[in-house]
């Protein structure tokens, strides 16, 4: 299901960044677009685009934090996880951190130690006024 992910997805945009197999890269990454990794990356990982997306592949890992609009994880990340729209974690996930969410789709085997964190998305919607006791008080 997540191998083959078609490329018609219209929550991607922009270019692709890889970070092959056999690489290890270390330090801060700020990036536009996608990013796939199948090496090792040691350190944090965002991007402010509303279009963004990331996949750590079977073979790819992470030591750091992932802040990124839509996260795919079927390797192994080693940090907390930020999402502004949704976090898939596949059948070879694993997790080792905290995973903030608003939509989250998680297959059977894949692992998480740590929390997992739900967040609301805003709303227009106004909430009741508080009862007129609780006002006068």
């Amino acid at each position: 299901m997540f191998g083959a992910e078609n490329n018609n997805n219209t929550n991607s945009s922009g270019s692709t960044t890889l970070i092959a197999e056999g690489t290890t890269l270390t330090g801060d990454i700020d990036f536009t677009g996608n990013m796939e990794i199948e090496g090792t990356v040691i350190g944090n990982i965002v991007s402010a685009d509303e279009g963004s997306r990331i996949r750590v592949l079977n073979s790819g890992s992470v030591i750091g934090d992932i802040a990124v609009a839509t996260i795919v994880i079927n390797g192994n990340v080693r940090g907390d996880l930020h999402a502004d729209q949704l976090i898939k974690l596949a059948a070879k996930a694993v997790v080792q951190g905290s995973v903030n969410y608003k939509l989250i789709e998680i297959e059977k085997g894949a692992e998480v130690v740590g929390s997992f964190v739900y967040h609301q998305s805003p709303s227009n919607v106004t909430q009741f006024p508080a009862d007129s006791k609780e006002l006068s008080n």
